[in-house]
């Protein structure tokens, strides 16, 4: 192997860079080229402008354009320990393309633990010299200040914070295990009746949200004003999150003799009130944290998220992104801004609509029945795979993230995720497919001619996933929209709001681009401990020769805050016809079947399936150390 550098030097990027190059034009045919890649000083960040991960790819992309012979036997691009900072997206394009013989390979240096972050430190946190106005008697002896980071020539504006491994609350209105209740929920009108006292401390306007739970999904609505009648308070939300959340029909937050849709305010420096809270001043620049037990201003650092992607493997139907693998890295620390500059309304599994009205009278061309459009737009990720073949995760760490960790976005073929961890995801784990969320309304049938940006042929197999929808409740750990001989298999699944799997989209029984899909093997636990309408296993629209079998699912956990308990080991919802559900050990026989189209099978589901099926469901040995400290 040819190293770019045997060790760390304390030569200045250029230098350092300069070496790089040099060592790869002395490659010599035979040999893996290895590129080795250090994380950078904040000297050496602050003085160039491409990362040296960036630079690397770029020196490989142009000893292949030259058909160099020193790449004959492949590239390694290795990332030594510590933490590699990205100012901005990192783009894998046609040009970076490895061989079926030998791969693009992104890996970590052995015994490493290289993470690619997009977030910058927050250090010199100290005592304010006085109590901001509306900080809270019980937070004004422990809070501490520190000043907003600049990006990118501007301060930085960001909706999560993590201090140490542990991700940090937003200040919100929240006593453990409490929700408050809307009193009133003034559809036609776009108003909320609200209890009073909740805003008599607040300043309407400056940022504050309420996150509203409504049935499947929740809901960011940012407060636009207030008018108070007595002891109530009727608020009024800004657009454009205003008029889709009253015009759209589902879901929407229930309403009933006996139960009033849960909500949070969240966002105000009112509402910083126990240890674990921040909040964010725009104005004054100023971050404010009241630490946990065991945290003091002396050391403290704290990463907030800059970018919303941090890689992106980017190619076209016509020139796609070939055999690139990834191997034992963390991708960490993203953004996901949305909620804050236009409110976040979704559909389903986090998708946010950009319109959405109820039909009357109700029936399309496509569907005589359907009583409501939308036009969805598909959330960010922290890794997004665009018409990219052979594409490979193993290994790797998802975590520490605003919204989607992994989506396979278009033209997927080939591709797999092998052994890796999703934790502390705000959005969907693992994402792939088309949800109709470009041009198309949503409940069309995704049939391109040509199966173009169709993903194909991906498998998931052998990871944990864990503490997804963090931000949107309703997000789930592995969602696949209209996807073909998609295998979701040996995954250990758990702890979640909503349903651990979710495998098609369109709510059609129409023919489409699903088929031969395969959900098996699967540990499945503890999920939907948040939502309504949720499984461990869902699935929607036609999808001819697929099959759900062998799975294990089991300690489903209802949340205490939905009107009443409407869930399912395993759930076949709007349309889901000629699948086969079989073998699946559940430790009950709740199954749910809702407008189902023809041609399923049901066959040996329930707590009689023999105990083996259990034990074999989950990771494989090979990777059940991936389990250690979750």
């Amino acid at each position: 192997m040819i190293s770019a550098m045997s060790k760390r030097t304390s030569c200045v990027f250029l230098v350092a860079c300069a070496l790089l190059v040099q060592a790869l034009e002395s490659g010599a045919s035979g040999a893996t080229v290895r590129v080795d890649v250090y994380p950078e000083s904040e000297v050496e960040r602050s003085q160039a402008r491409s990362s040296a991960l960036e630079l690397a790819l770029r020196k490989v992309r142009d000893m292949r354009r030259v058909a160099d012979p020193a790449l004959a036997d492949g590239v390694e691009i290795v990332l030594h320990d510590g933490v590699h900072r990205l100012a901005e997206t990192l783009r894998l394009r046609p040009e970076d393309s490895g061989t079926p013989q030998h791969p693009l390979r992104i890996v970590a240096a052995p015994g490493a633990r290289p993470v690619l972050s997009g977030g910058l430190v927050v250090g010199g946190w100290k005592r304010p010299p006085s109590a901001p106005a509306g900080l809270p008697t019980a937070a004004r002896a422990h809070v501490l200040v520190a000043e907003v980071p600049e990006f990118r020539g501007r301060p930085l504006e960001f909706r999560q914070m993590w201090v140490g491994d542990r991700k940090a609350v937003r200040a919100q209105f929240h006593k453990e295990g409490e929700f408050a209740r809307l009193l009133e929920w003034r559809r036609e009108a776009g108003e909320a009746v609200i209890d009073a006292a909740l805003l008599r401390d607040v300043r309407v306007g400056d940022g504050i949200e309420m996150f509203l739970l409504q049935q499947w999904e929740t809901a960011n609505l940012r407060l636009k004003d207030v008018r108070v009648e007595g002891d109530r308070a009727v608020v009024r939300f800004h657009e454009p999150e205003a008029k889709i959340q009253s015009e759209h029909p589902w879901p929407q937050p229930i309403m009933s003799e006996t139960f009033r849709a849960p909500f949070l305010l969240v966002g105000g420096i009112e509402l910083l009130d126990r240890p674990g809270e921040w909040h964010l001043d725009r104005r004054e620049g100023k971050i404010y944290y009241w630490p946990r037990e065991g945290e003091d201003a002396a050391g403290l650092e704290a990463v907030v998220p800059a970018l919303e992607t941090l890689v992106e493997v980017a190619g076209s139907p016509d020139r796609p992104v070939r055999h690139v693998e990834f191997h034992g890295i963390r991708f960490s620390h993203t953004t996901w801004l949305r909620p804050s500059l236009e409110g976040h309304v979704p559909l389903q599994a986090g998708f946010p609509m950009l319109e959405a009205y109820k039909l009357v009278p109700r029936g399309t061309p496509e569907w005589r029945s359907l009583d409501n459009q939308a036009w969805l737009l598909r959330p960010p990720a922290a890794v997004e795979v665009r018409d990219g073949h052979k594409v490979l995760f193993r290994r790797c760490r998802f975590e520490h993230l605003a919204m989607t960790g992994l989506d396979f976005v278009r033209g997927a073929r080939g591709g797999a995720v092998e052994g890796c961890v999703f934790r502390d995801i705000g959005g969907n784990g693992i994402q792939a497919g088309s949800y109709q969320d470009e041009e198309e309304e949503t409940h069309l049938p995704f049939a391109p001619a040509g199966d173009r940006g169709v993903c194909v042929g991906l498998r998931i197999s052998d990871n944990v996933l864990t503490d997804c929808g963090t931000e949107d409740w309703g997000c789930v750990a592995i969602s696949a929209g209209f996807v073909r001989e998609f295998t979701i298999e040996h995954n250990e699944i758990f702890d979640l709001p909503y349903s651990g799997v979710s495998l098609g989209w369109g709510w059609t029984r129409s023919p489409n681009v699903m088929r031969n899909n395969v959900v098996r093997a699967n540990h499945i636990h503890r999920v939907s401990r948040k939502m309504y309408d949720t499984a461990g296993i869902y699935t929607l629209s036609a999808q001819p020769g697929s099959l759900v079998a062998e799975n294990a699912i089991h300690s489903i956990e209802m949340s205490p805050w939905v009107e009443k308990p409407h869930w399912g080991h395993i759930y076949l919802d709007e349309g889901s016809a000629f699948m086969v559900v079989r073998d699946n050990w559940c430790d009950g026989e709740k199954f749910v079947r809702n407008a189902n189209g023809p041609g399923n099978h049901w066959e040996n589901n329930g707590p009689h399936v023999d105990p083996q099926i259990r034990a074999r469901a989950g990771v494989r040995a090979a990777y059940r150390d991936l389990l250690d400290g979750l």
